[in-house]
């Protein structure tokens, strides 16, 4: 059957929005859901990847992705009108909408992309809701316009302080002057980690969104397996979001490092044999 690709945006370098034709999935998807992709059939990796729109009356799912390995590469390289073989979702656990009070949305690097997706549901079930998104540079921001439209309140940080603050350390002083109902956070690992470790002292329930190796989504190959609260759960179907203050966010960073060389190695063959995108005409 497939998924023919509606839109194709770059919103940064190598970082690109794809819309799909997926109505079925669009029908049932929430925010805090994700997708699991194969670009070869049957055959190849499976990638998951987080939605960050979906459309029911149009019938389409958008997600981001940046391209790193050989698959995110390869999805890269497909265009408007092209059909992705394989999407299975939406999977995972949707997230918690509801009137908290104040949430502090943290989105950092292709993750801000899923964090608008909770902005908006947030903010439209009677949040007042202050958003901070993060990348390494300020070229690798994404949705900044969207973010600050949506938002209540609104900062940029990077990590070499290119625009907005340099760092996440800022947020300590924000928790000091307000008080926060809820934090959610989506980004990499290390990020989620540093974001769990300023909330814990004051207290501020804050939910982490995990993305560890995954293969099936569906809890049956126990690849995705994270240890929170001393408890052994798999993020697919206990998560894909989690308590930040329970993670075990060291043994999650070792995991996740596992199989970088590999990575590396299949990417750079894949490139070395050809694999690189070709313009049409």
């Amino acid at each position: 059957m497939g998924y023919k690709i509606v839109t194709k945006q770059e919103l940064a370098p190598k970082i690109k929005l794809f819309e799909v034709d997926a109505p079925e999935i669009a029908e049932k998807a929430k925010p805090g859901q994700f997708l699991i992709l194969m670009v070869e059939g049957q055959t190849g990796e499976r990638i998951p990847l987080h939605i960050a729109g979906c459309n029911a009356a149009k019938g389409t799912v958008i997600f981001v992705f940046h391209e790193v390995g050989k698959t995110t590469k390869q999805l890269g390289c497909m265009n408007e009108g092209d059909i992705i073989p394989n999407i299975a979702g939406p999977l995972g656990n949707p997230s918690e909408i509801r009137k908290f009070g104040r949430v502090l949305c943290v989105g950092g690097g292709v993750m801000i992309a899923p964090t608008f997706l909770q902005v908006q549901a947030l903010r439209a079930a009677g949040n007042e809701v202050v958003t901070v998104i993060g990348a390494r540079i300020k070229d690798l921001l994404i949705f900044e316009k969207e973010m600050r439209e949506a938002s209540h309140e609104f900062y940029i940080a990077t990590d070499d302080g290119s625009k907005g603050y340099k760092g996440l350390d800022f947020l300590k002083g924000l928790l000091e002057v307000k008080r926060f109902d809820r934090v959610v956070v989506m980004g990499p690992v290390v990020m989620m980690k540093a974001v769990s470790e300023l909330t814990k002292p004051f207290g501020v329930p804050t939910v982490v969104t995990l993305t560890p190796i995954m293969v099936d989504g569906m809890g049956m190959c126990g690849v995705c397996r994270v240890t929170v609260g001393g408890e052994t759960k798999f993020t697919c179907i206990d998560g894909p979001e989690f308590d930040g203050h329970r993670v075990d966010f060291d043994q999650l960073i070792q995991r996740q490092r596992m199989f970088l060389p590999e990575e590396r190695l299949s990417s750079l063959l894949w490139e070395r044999l050809g694999g690189v995108c070709h313009e049409r005409a």
